[in-house]
């Protein structure tokens, strides 16, 4: 839809967010004007937080999550247990997978999953940093924590392929979770018990 904005400045500002995704240009428009009727405080709050928050987060060098320092706070937590790592896509299933508050030891993002159609490669994610993990860290067991979607089952496969030779145990979310859904969109109740009833990769296969 074409608005008559009678204004550049305004425009701009929705043309900026309307790039946000999940945002067309009406939702722009309406968390635009709304702005423009908050005092300038407000406004400026939000601003200088988003500028903020591109300009000192990171990511963690040794798990690929987001940090305000070269090491995140999970990681750096020693209380955790150091031996075991979950495998996530990304940082927002790292946020939904402490939210069971299940899960006690430690992550490895991957950035992403194998998707050839998209030209996403196994060296495009992180999964060499992960065997080295496992080789160098002590690590006894990884838990696979992708979305059970076409991509995440050939992500899953890859890495216990890569691991196979390592001692190091692997295991899979237990499938409660509904096939084709994102990880991120799955209750909180239903994940933690997919966690505790986690299965050995191993066993997962046909006989």
């Amino acid at each position: 839809m074409d608005f008559n904005f009678n204004s550049p400045l305004l425009e701009n500002a929705v043309s900026e967010l309307s790039k946000l995704p999940g945002i067309g240009s009406k939702t722009a428009l309406r968390l635009a004007l709304h702005l423009l009727r908050q005092d300038k405080e407000v406004a400026d709050a939000l601003g200088k937080s988003i500028i903020r928050m591109r300009e000192e987060i990171s990511y963690c060098h040794r798990c690929h999550n987001i940090s305000e320092t070269p090491e995140c706070p999970i990681c750096a937590d020693r209380k955790r247990d150091q031996t075991t790592v979950c495998v996530v896509e990304n940082v927002k299933d790292v946020i939904t997978v402490e939210a069971t508050h299940v899960h006690h030891g430690l992550y490895h993002v991957l950035g992403g999953l194998i998707t050839p159609l998209e030209g996403i490669a196994p060296s495009d994610i992180e999964i060499d940093s992960l065997v080295e993990r496992v080789k160098n860290e002590g690590i006894k067991e990884v838990i696979l924590a992708l979305s059970p979607t076409m991509e995440g089952d050939t992500t899953n496969y890859y890495i216990y392929r890569k691991l196979s030779d390592l001692p190091v145990r692997v295991s899979l979310l237990a499938r409660g979770l509904s096939i084709g859904n994102e990880l991120e969109y799955t209750d909180e109740l239903t994940l933690g018990r997919s966690i505790q009833d986690r299965v050995l990769f191993s066993d997962t296969f046909h006989k």
